[in-house]
């Protein structure tokens, strides 16, 4: 028999994949679906914006409806919603069509992060909670690696109408498992009636978790900016071989994923060093970062350094998130981390393009300078977030 610990990560996990999964559906669907209803690839990048804008706005929203009425039932819905859209477009006669579900899978997308962070707290024990963290920010890395391979082979057998409806038909077994297993997925543990929660304006201008947001939207514009243009500052700055860039950049993801189920161990250890963990990693990959750009690089040695900067970034992302968690009020986890987490989406959206800017222009020797100087200045965020937590502690005033 599977213990109750290891179903409840591998539902949440298995949904959590999912979601990242269906993220990169039409990325690599973007030169059949072009030829298909003959679009610009401006038009098919409206597509993308769509789905992950509409998450990322409807995250915090979400978080208080999960707060107040639970989230195993968002949860539920969410999923469908996101599975039967990603279905849907497989029959799709204009390409409007692509869009308004796109939007409506954006819909179902928005309910992971905090139904999510929701159940695991009130379903796993403290001491465990660092690796059930780790296990799910490493599932959806595993999502997004697994999508254009799996999406390849299947363009191989069948037309891209039947490989959406076979993607979109993975997540209905999901829910069913969900539905099966709801009496195992346990709620945070919610605040008495007589106690009331946030308002949007307290969550939204309350010093600790905007400084956590700055955090987690710092660490996402470095990210951004190394994914998007590594290989182009290793080759044109660098002079190295386009497959050892593009051998760097898989090693720094592929230490990224590593990094995060490390991290999970580390919390778990010795939660009252979370910061000191967070700082020191977070300080390794910004350096290794730096060194990459300054020091003269040939065979190997790039794509080492890039795989230990990703470890140490990754490493650093598990205590990060039971950081948040604990400053989070009893009962407000999934408007928290709603709220907090958006600024993952967001940060990583602002730097491809005025990095690309700065490439155009002469200064691609700029670009992972500036990408360590944002993960130097998140951990400014993390000490002053850490300090505020005990000196501010979110409101939790009786009406």
């Amino acid at each position: 028999m599977i213990s109750r610990y290891a179903r409840v990560n591998l539902l949440i996990g298995t949904g959590h994949f999912l979601s990242h999964f269906y993220q990169l559906c039409l990325p690599t669907l973007f030169v059949v679906l072009q030829r298909q209803f003959n679009v610009s690839f401006a038009e098919l990048g409206l597509a993308v914006v769509l789905m992950t804008g509409t998450s990322a706005v409807l995250q915090t929203p979400i978080g208080f409806l999960v707060d107040r009425y639970g989230a195993r039932a968002f949860l539920i819905g969410g999923a469908l919603i996101m599975s039967l859209s990603i279905s849907m477009m497989g029959f799709a006669t204009s390409f409007w069509q692509i869009l308004a579900l796109a939007l409506l899978s954006g819909v179902g997308n928005a309910v992971f992060h905090p139904c999510d962070y929701a159940i695991l707290a009130g379903s796993v024990s403290r001491e465990r909670m660092g690796r059930s963290f780790a296990l799910h920010s490493f599932s959806g890395n595993v999502g997004f690696a697994l999508a254009p391979p799996i999406i390849a082979a299947l363009l191989s057998v069948m037309d891209w109408r039947g490989v959406l409806l076979v993607l979109g038909g993975l997540g209905l077994p999901v829910v069913a498992a969900v539905i099966l297993q709801s009496n195992i997925l346990h709620d945070q543990v919610r605040k008495e009636t007589t106690v009331r929660g946030m308002s949007m304006r307290e969550l939204l201008v309350h010093r600790t978790l905007f400084l956590f947001f700055l955090f987690y939207f710092l660490g996402a514009m470095a990210s951004g900016g190394v994914l998007a243009w590594l290989i182009t500052v290793l080759h044109e700055v660098k002079g190295l071989d386009l497959a050892v860039a593009s051998a760097a950049l898989t090693a720094y993801m592929a230490g990224n994923s590593a990094g995060v189920l490390l991290g999970g161990w580390a919390a778990d250890k010795s939660d009252r060093y979370l910061a000191v963990f967070v700082a020191g990693l977070t300080t390794f990959s910004a350096v290794t970062i730096l060194a990459v750009n300054f020091f003269p690089m040939a065979g190997s040695v790039p794509i080492g350094l890039m795989f230990a900067s990703g470890i140490g970034l990754g490493a650093s992302r598990t205590p990060r998130d039971v950081m948040l968690k604990d400053a989070s009020p009893p009962g407000q986890i999934g408007k928290v981390f709603g709220f907090v987490s958006t600024g993952l989406p967001l940060g990583s959206a602002v730097t491809p393009v005025p990095f690309g800017f700065l490439i155009d222009h002469g200064h691609a020797n700029l670009v992972l300078v500036l990408a360590a100087g944002f993960l130097l200045a998140s951990i400014l965020c993390m000490g002053s977030a850490k300090a505020s937590a005990v000196r501010d502690p979110a409101p939790t005033a009786a009406e």
